[in-house]
């Protein structure tokens, strides 16, 4: 199983940026996918989440800012960061808790991470 980020990137104060992730590989069910991040000399922290239900989850400074969302399946996840602030500097990093067969438990994975800098 692997999870590919794309996007990231530069952006001004007020500025927009887009994140996508898609999980890859044998995969038999997502229980929940989206983004954490983690500035330097940060705990890494929840962003936005998406649940099997369609469910969601964010942190609360981002939200009315960010949207996560479907993509084309169920395997993707898109992050819509609008009203970019300084603080949403860090590197954002794709998660999925799913089930691959491989046990018989649902298991954690993670993306290399994507820069995101807000600076004017």
């Amino acid at each position: 199983v692997q999870l590919q980020a794309s996007g990231g990137g530069v952006a001004q104060p007020g500025g927009s940026l887009r994140l996508s992730c898609t999980a890859r590989g044998s995969i038999s069910s997502i229980s929940a996918i989206g983004w954490y991040r983690q500035a330097p000399g940060q705990q890494r922290e929840l962003v936005a989440l998406i649940r099997s239900g369609d469910s969601t989850e964010y942190k609360e400074s981002v939200k009315g800012r960010f949207t996560i969302s479907r993509g084309d399946n169920r395997n993707t996840v898109n992050l819509q960061m609008n009203s970019l602030k300084g603080e949403d500097t860090a590197v954002y990093y794709c998660y999925a808790d799913l089930f691959d067969g491989s046990s018989q438990y649902y298991s954690e994975h993670w993306g290399q991470g994507t820069q995101v800098t807000v600076s004017s």
